[in-house]
């Protein structure tokens, strides 16, 4: 623990030498350099101690008779090598990609802050320092999501997310004084010393995944996160999707697992509901967008709702006394939050290098970067298949262990889960096949077809210190997809500190393969699957090679009759979306389609208006934000009074209070 706390002291500290360095060339490569290495070393320190019994140190700062309590157990540790490699890859893309940074002044002293900051949540283990150490990650991300300020739309996105992060710290602030009770001891020890009445626990439960679910994004919390991520720097960008999603995540499981006791069956509940909606909405939300960096962060969304999804699986199991289920269930969420770092770091560093080359993010002015941009593109494609579940990636063998969870929930005693669960692992395999016609989208309009611009047919290969993070975060993706066992066994120390179950050991499994419950349920070797792919390929491979004609012959592509159109000709971003947006987004988003057909002689283009209506936004805080501008406008006239109409306030004011404590006594 004092090792951890020292590096998370680093990072503060390099943050005060940028103020120092900030006007110096070497100041980003200093910076990034250090936040790379006290990265690393806090990775290191998380791997090699998940296994370890937990150790505490206890600091004189915060209140007087406090302290600053700091606690390294398994959870923290799992957490610790998340947020760590998160920071330490996109410090490593930053090395190159901050060279690229119009004003790094506004992001070089924040940037080490906000690694400091989610580190610092995660170990900390008295109320305060969370809530302090969670209100400076806030903070700090909201500062280096204004960045670039004097884009458009930017401070909007600024102040959307910092009332929603009010709004986080507000109820985490409630619900910790609801598990501390009456004696004020906000220690994580005398939290879950302390037993809280069913109804109490319920609205601590409510305010958990109120303060948890507005930063991890869940719907209909998630207004920020499609405003805010894309606005950030694109390394930044990765760090708020795929590293401070899952210190909100961090925060659910510590409250819901750790502090509020032995949990009640209906717990599971809000996460399930709220983890099945966000899934199926957000993946659907992304796409109806053409912003590349926009479709994802809507896939953040999803992807936080499937990690909800196991998490509530894992209470209901852990307050039905299924120990080993609930031990699998939540090694299933903190894998596919392991996961999710990785391949959507590396679609957010693949989302920079594009914007850097070609300027743009629109899809619909990009494609053919296959040829101008083949590494980054390789390393796209594969966290595109990672994110769409395809096997060997590691994103497959996280969700099939979600899965997994599913079948094995007919075994619950309530019938109001019997029925729950199934439909919600129906959300889930749509959200699946979602996600894969996602980012064929994503990939088939940014990278394959022709050029659409002048931009994209200039743009030159990223840097490489930009390919090498990318490149490491693919590898991995397929790494971990491929021996999914070893993760496994990893995160047993953490799932069984929380249920006091465990999964069966996946390393004595012959062949590298993984058994979740017993081999006659099911198995899946990744290995196996991975020889059979390339084994295939390369057959199919050299077939073509021995037998087809070698004769290379060049034709136009085909133009539907209509010579001469080009690069219109070709599916866009909006065209491969519109059969899911005719089928779907007519009933979640009022989607209308408006097309305008000139007259034959008329050399206008034809153009087609598609209209979609957030309903959440629209339904929920459309209606608080024109109430509170109908009352800031009304209230405005008071400053305008004169001093005998307050004086008269005042008076009426005093009376009030005379009679209504009269009457109370």
């Amino acid at each position: 623990m004092p090792t951890v706390l020292a590096c998370i002291a680093g990072l503060f500290g390099v943050s005060a030498l940028s103020l120092i360095l900030i006007r110096q060339r070497a100041a980003a490569p200093i910076v990034y350099g250090a936040c790379l290495a006290i990265s690393l070393a806090l990775c290191a320190i998380a791997v090699l101690s998940i296994g370890q019994a937990p150790s505490q140190t206890v600091l004189p700062l915060g209140l007087p008779w406090l302290g600053a309590h700091f606690r390294l157990d398994p959870l923290a540790c799992a957490f610790l090598a998340i947020i760590n490699f998160g920071g330490a890859s996109a410090s490593l893309y930053a090395l190159g990609y901050g060279r690229h940074e119009a004003e790094p002044r506004r992001v070089l002293p924040f940037y080490p802050a906000f690694l400091a900051a989610m580190n610092l949540v995660v170990v900390a283990a008295d109320a305060y320092s969370f809530l302090f150490a969670w209100e400076l990650m806030s903070l700090a991300s909201w500062a280096l999501v204004m960045a670039h300020h004097r884009q458009a739309k930017t401070a909007y996105a600024g102040f959307v997310y910092l009332i929603m992060a009010s709004l986080g710290t507000f109820a985490l602030l409630f619900a910790f004084g609801l598990l501390a009770g009456a004696h004020g001891d906000y220690t994580f020890e005398a939290i879950r010393a302390h037993h809280l009445a069913p109804g109490l626990a319920g609205l601590a439960l409510v305010l958990a995944v109120v303060g948890a679910g507005s930063k991890a994004g869940l719907v209909p919390l998630h207004v920020w996160l499609p405003l805010a991520h894309p606005a950030a720097p694109s390394h930044v960008s990765a760090l708020m999707s795929g590293v401070m999603t899952k210190v909100a995540i961090y925060a659910f499981i510590r409250i819901a697992f750790d502090l509020m006791g032995t949990p009640a069956w209906w717990w599971s509940l809000p996460a399930l509901l709220l983890g099945g909606v966000t899934a199926a909405i957000g993946v659907l939300y992304a796409l109806m967008e053409t912003d590349l960096k926009r479709v994802l962060a809507y896939s953040t969304i999803e992807n936080v709702g499937i990690i909800f999804i196991a998490a509530g699986l894992a209470l209901a199991f852990k307050a039905s006394g299924y120990a080993g289920a609930a031990a699998l269930a939540l090694t299933a969420a903190l894998f596919h939050g392991l996961n999710h770092m990785l391949f959507k770091s590396t679609l957010f560093f693949g989302a920079g290098t594009v914007i850097v080359a070609t300027g743009k993010q629109d899809m619909e002015q990009l494609g053919g970067l296959i040829h101008r941009m083949p590494v980054s593109s390789a390393a796209f494609l594969a966290a595109s298949m990672a994110i769409s579940a395809l096997p060997p990636f590691n994103g497959f063998a996280s969700e099939w262990l979600i899965f997994q969870s599913i079948l094995v929930s007919p075994q619950l005693p309530q019938m109001g889960l019997k029925l729950l669960v199934p439909a919600i692992g129906v959300l889930l395999a749509l959200a699946a096949a979602f996600a894969a016609a996602c980012f064929v989208r994503a990939f088939g309009t940014t990278y394959l077809g022709r050029v659409r611009t002048d931009a994209a047919a200039k743009a030159i290969e990223a840097d490489r210190w930009s390919l090498a993070a990318m490149l490491i975060c693919a590898a991995l993706c397929l790494a971990v997809g491929v021996l999914p066992g070893i993760v496994i066994d990893w995160l047993q120390p953490a799932a069984t500190a929380l249920v006091a179950g465990h999964m069966p050991p996946q390393a004595s499994i012959p062949w590298l393969s993984i058994v979740p419950v017993s081999a006659s349920r099911s198995s899946y070797n990744g290995l196996l699957l991975f020889g059979f792919v390339v084994a295939s390929a390369s057959l199919a491979a050299m077939t073509v090679h021995r037998f087809a004609s070698r004769t290379v012959r060049r034709a136009p592509f085909w133009d539907c009759g209509y010579p001469g159109l080009g690069v219109v000709a070709q599916y866009s971003a909006t065209s491969l979306a519109q059969p899911i947006r005719r089928v779907f987004a007519t009933v979640a988003f009022a989607a209308q389609e408006q097309v305008e057909m000139p007259p034959p002689g008329d050399k206008r283009p034809a153009v087609l208006r598609r209209f979609l209506r957030d309903p959440v936004w629209d339904f929920m805080y459309a209606p608080i934000a024109s109430a509170v501008g109908t009352s800031a406008t009304l209230l405005n006239h008071i400053q305008f009074l004169t001093i005998r109409r307050y004086l008269s306030f005042v008076f009426v004011a005093l009376v009030f209070l005379l009679v209504f404590l009269a009457l109370w006594g």
